[in-house]
Formats: structure tokens, sequence, C-alpha cells
């Protein structure tokens, strides 16, 4: 069985389906994000009532606690956090963006200090495939390096090809039977994206994933190169944006071939106080809110809105710090993003995803 099939398109949209051990999942596709092998402030069987079927997890933050010996003692994670269905493994590639002030670069990988306790730590492409396969994740990515966004053209060309690099090192330490997605760099610079995905489609990786998106660039220019790459991206292997993003971010980008995503906006936004609703967001902390005794979003079929929770009474828990805010305001979240990609596969499979995409952008203003 191959890993992934394509079964529709519209225009190009692409709906179809990746075979991993742990289960089909449908795409276009949304990965909550467990980056400690928890989704913020919810139960695997919450999570699971979202529709979700693939989570997104950390090697760099479980590499370092609770440590990938302690994962394989319970079988991997998917017997460590009681999760069913399949998980992916980011490499530690955008944690050495993020944390740039604790990283040294070199060819042979990322030298850490630590967040948690200041120690050193050398995360090479091999040590990146070691942990993730003791997490037994079903895709993992490679070890890459991604650059801020509006980098000079010298520093983005290095990061491709020493990306490539790296993508071959974790190609020959790969574990049998875990898939491994090859990570496009370049920036907003398209020829130079093309490039490289053309040079890692030359390689035996089972997908392909656009990182360094969504890094301090425009969003404008994201969806401009976005437009372009995302058809010309080999047809046969699946397309993952990584960390992208609002609503909207996501209906574009599906119209321009992307399949998979993940973000913590609806987690981090929900912790926030904020909610996602048909007409953009909800502010629930806001006063006007104080004496509103309608759902989130009239209509909404998540376990919040159908209880009949207020969002009087939600911006009272928030406001009073109770942790059941986080708890349902994240619980919405994700039923609106998993929504979301739902609408779109049906969209996608009734070839009418241009007209859906014009709709659902007029609803969030964008």
């Amino acid at each position: 069985m191959s890993f992934f099939k394509l079964v529709a398109t519209s225009g190009a949209a692409r709906a179809g389906v990746l075979s991993t051990r742990h289960g089909d999942i449908p795409t276009p596709a949304f990965m909550p994000v467990g980056t400690q092998a928890t989704v913020k402030a919810l139960t695997p069987e919450e999570v699971e009532g979202t529709g979700a079927r693939l989570l997104i997890m950390n090697t760099y933050h479980l590499w370092l606690r609770p440590g990938p010996e302690v994962v394989l003692e319970h079988g991997g994670l998917h017997g460590f956090c009681r999760w069913p269905h399949a998980i992916a493994t980011d490499s530690g590639g955008f944690q050495a963006f993020s944390l740039a002030e604790r990283v040294k670069l070199g060819e042979e990988g990322f030298e850490f200090s630590s967040h948690l306790d200041g120690s050193r730590h050398l995360l090479t492409p091999e040590e990146s495939m070691r942990v993730q396969g003791m997490l037994g994740s079903d895709i993992a990515m490679q070890l890459d390096v991604c650059p801020p966004g509006r980098s000079p053209l010298p520093e983005l060309v290095g990061a491709v090809e020493r990306t490539t690099r790296w993508a071959e090192r974790c190609l020959a330490a790969r574990k049998e039977g875990q898939a491994l997605f090859g990570i496009v760099q370049g920036g907003t610079d398209v020829e130079l994206r093309l490039q490289h995905a053309e040079a890692l489609s030359r390689l035996p990786l089972d997908g392909l994933a656009l990182g360094g998106f969504s890094v301090g660039e425009p969003p404008v220019d994201m969806h401009r190169a976005l437009s372009v790459i995302g058809p010309r991206l080999d047809p046969e292997r699946p397309h993952y944006l990584m960390g992208v993003g609002t609503p909207a971010d996501l209906v574009r980008a599906i119209g321009a071939g992307v399949d998979i995503f993940d973000c913590v906006m609806p987690t981090r936004n929900a912790r926030n106080g904020q909610a996602f609703v048909a007409g953009g967001k909800l502010v629930v902390k806001n006063a006007r809110y104080r004496h509103d005794l309608s759902p989130l979003e009239p209509g909404c079929s998540c376990p919040v809105c159908r209880a009949g929770y207020t969002r009087s009474y939600l911006r009272h828990l928030y406001v009073a710090r109770e942790i059941l805010a986080h708890r349902l305001l994240t619980l919405h979240n994700l039923h609106f993003y998993e929504r979301l990609v739902f609408e779109a596969r049906e969209a996608i499979g009734e070839q009418r995803y241009e007209q859906f995409a014009q709709a659902r952008l007029a609803e969030f203003g964008a």
C-alpha cells in the first residue's frame, strides 16, 4: 500500500489519504500540536472527539525531557501519551531557529544550550533520527536549517544546501517503517524553493514539507510564494506546510495544493481568551460579553456550544482564571479547525473548492 493516495482534485486543491501504521488520515488534515506529548488542556479522548487523527510532537523537547529512553519504556509515544492514532514528530530544526541565542550551527548539527538547565547537547541528523525512532512516531521530519524571514540570499542558499545534505544523512539513519519527510527551504525566493523541492524530490523521501514560512515575512509574501510553489511540488507525495496558520491561511494554502498543516494558534489563542468563529476571532474577556447568553458560535456542533456554555460564563471563567476556560476554548477551537478541513475535503470532492474558499475568506474578512 502506498503511503499517500490522491483521491480528488479541484483546481490545485487536493484531497487524499495518508496510510500509516495507526490508521488512514484523510487530507487536507490539520494536526493539533502536542509539543510535550500532550495537546495542552485536553485529554487524548477529547482531542480524538474533534476529528483529529494525526498529532505532531516535538523531538527537541522530548529529547531533553523526559528523554527518549523513558518514552521507549512505554513502547513509544502512543503508549506514553495514550494516543491511538497517528503521530508525527518535528526534528528539532525549528527549535534551532526559535532558540537561536542558545544554538551554534555547524555542518555536524546544532549544539544547543538547554533551555531547562543550560547543559550542552549536540543534535545531528543522525541523533534526531535516533530519537525519533525511539519515540516511535509514524512520520518523522528531517533535521533542517530554518533561516529567519527576509534573510539575505547567501544565507538562504546555505540553508538549502545544508538541509539537502542533512536529508541524505537522515535517510541513511532512519528507522525502518517510519515515514520521513524532507523539508523545503528557501524563504520567499520562489526559484530557490523550486530548486530545493526538485533536489529533495530526487531522494526517496515519503513527503515534502514546506518549512521556513511564517518566520517573520509578511503573510502576503508567503501566500504569493505558496501559490507558485504548491502546485509544482511532486504530486505523488503529500505536501505539509509547517507551523501555519490562521483559518484564512489554511484556506488559501489548500487552494495551492497543501495537504497537511499544524499550528499552535487554536490552542495558544484559547489560553489567551480567543475563540475562532465563522466571523473571525471572538475575544471572550471583552466586557461586552458579560451578559451575553449566546453560545460561542450559534450552530456550532462542538461539545462546548452544544452544551450551551454561554459567552458570559466563558468570560467569567477566563477573568476568574479558571482552568476550565482554557479547556473549553481549546476544545472549541480545535473543533473549528477540524471542521474547516473536513468541509474543505468535501468541497474538493464535489469540485467546488474555489467557491468554498471565496465564501470562507469572505466570512473571515480576509
